[in-house]
């Protein structure tokens, strides 16, 4: 893989009921243009990623060109691409192909969301799709059987007001407490070290600072998850321009920021028994086409959809040993100025910055492109020069619907 991050921009991530798709992708595709010094007539492909317009919004078949039509730009290809929270890496990983593949000079590649819905329930509905929804009976039972075996106790009532994912995020996390001795403490630390980042992130949903006893005091999602130990529901846009390496050289860039590796896959029916090997099977693949290892790696934004995610994440990352995630997070230095090889999540994460699920995968690269260049402000990680985005989403049957990995180097 061999494509140039020439330009980048989004949106602020929040709750925005009065802004549509147009107005949020038109304001990140201005911003990543103008960042790269091309205008729309220099575009000669888009991707374009969005997930949940056919349910909250109602708009199918053609958001790609909508949106850049009403921005004056058309005729050319215009693919849109629907992942679950893997969307908007997917865009990117198809267009850099392209790119590196020879095919385009100069291509856009954008993810934007509305997930935000006067009835919650239409938001909701979006996670709910993310799972096989001819098999939800035997989905609840699969997660069923799974709470049993760690003694967990689920009132069905209760199980309609959330996100079925809290449901999985929970069960994952108990499964760490009691294979390793991680503890609610420690996935408390996760949202307290990203409010500590987020706070310094003008464009993040949530400012305030959390502390591990603020964390632990808020009202329980599903235990042990907390509300602040979960990713909230937001809209924003997020758009990065890719251009080939003549392209490079014309637009007098020095020292551009590159995606040496990208690595998109989707899971399998492994025995409920079996720790899933496809994150680590990803995972490695990338690292090995980008030639580094977890001792290379500067900075990292993770996809800490729960904050137990990020402690399994890093794990999988090779950031720590397995089972030390949780340790990792209580020595702080996955922290900004922790004193620690690698940050983890400067952008305060999916759990501050936000999760507009179309959106997230290149709003991860917004951010290391940024750290990359220098210019992320208090948040800065010192001398960065290597980042790995790491995003994924659905559920199916016991594993990630689909998982992509990205090696950004400069």
């Amino acid at each position: 893989m061999n494509a140039i991050i020439a330009g980048a921009g989004m949106t602020a991530f929040g709750k925005f009921p009065g802004r549509g798709l147009k107005d949020l992708a038109g304001e990140a595709i201005t911003a990543a243009l103008a960042d790269a010094g091309l205008g729309l007539g220099d575009i000669q492909a888009a991707w374009m990623g969005n997930a949940a317009a056919g349910t909250i919004t109602g708009q199918v078949c053609v958001p790609g060109e909508i949106v850049l039509r009403s921005l004056g730009l058309g005729g050319i290809p215009v693919i849109n691409v629907e992942n679950a929270c893997a969307t908007a890496a997917t865009a990117m990983n198809q267009a850099a192909a392209m790119i590196s593949a020879g095919l385009y000079d100069v291509v856009l590649a954008v993810g934007y969301e509305k997930l935000v819905h006067a009835d919650k329930s239409r938001s909701f509905a979006v996670f709910l799709g993310a799972v096989d929804v001819e098999d939800m009976v035997g989905l609840r039972a699969r997660i069923d059987r799974k709470m049993a075996a760690i003694g967990m106790d689920v009132d069905p009532a209760t199980a309609a007001s959330r996100s079925l994912f809290m449901d999985i995020y929970a069960t994952e996390a108990i499964e760490h407490m009691q294979r390793y001795g991680t503890t609610r403490e420690q996935f408390a630390g996760v949202t307290a070290k990203n409010s500590r980042h987020g706070a310094l992130n003008p464009r993040a949903q949530f400012r305030n600072v959390e502390t591990v006893e603020s964390v632990l005091a808020a009202r329980d999602i599903i235990w042990p998850l907390t509300l602040p130990m979960c990713s909230p529901i937001g809209d924003g846009a997020a758009a990065i321009v890719l251009v080939s390496e003549r392209k490079a050289r014309e637009l007098g860039l020095t020292r551009p920021v590159r995606i040496t590796a990208s690595e998109l896959t989707s899971g399998w029916d492994y025995p409920e028994d079996l720790d899933t090997p496809v994150f680590p099977a990803a995972i490695g693949a990338a690292y090995a086409q980008a030639g580094i290892d977890p001792a290379d790696i500067d900075v990292v934004e993770l996809h800490d959809a729960s904050a137990s995610s990020e402690i399994l994440h890093s794990e999988y990352l090779g950031l720590c040993p397995v089972g030390e995630g949780g340790r990792l997070i209580e020595s702080g230095k996955t922290a900004l100025g922790g004193g620690g090889r690698t940050v983890v999540n400067p952008s305060g994460g999916l759990l501050r910055k936000g999760h507009p699920i179309g959106a997230t995968g290149i709003a991860q690269l917004v951010e290391i492109h940024e750290q990359l260049m220098g210019r992320s402000g208090p948040r800065q990680v010192e001398g960065a020069r290597i980042g790995v985005a790491e995003n994924g989403g659905g559920y199916v049957r016991g594993d990630v619907g689909a998982l992509c990995i990205t090696v950004v180097e400069r």
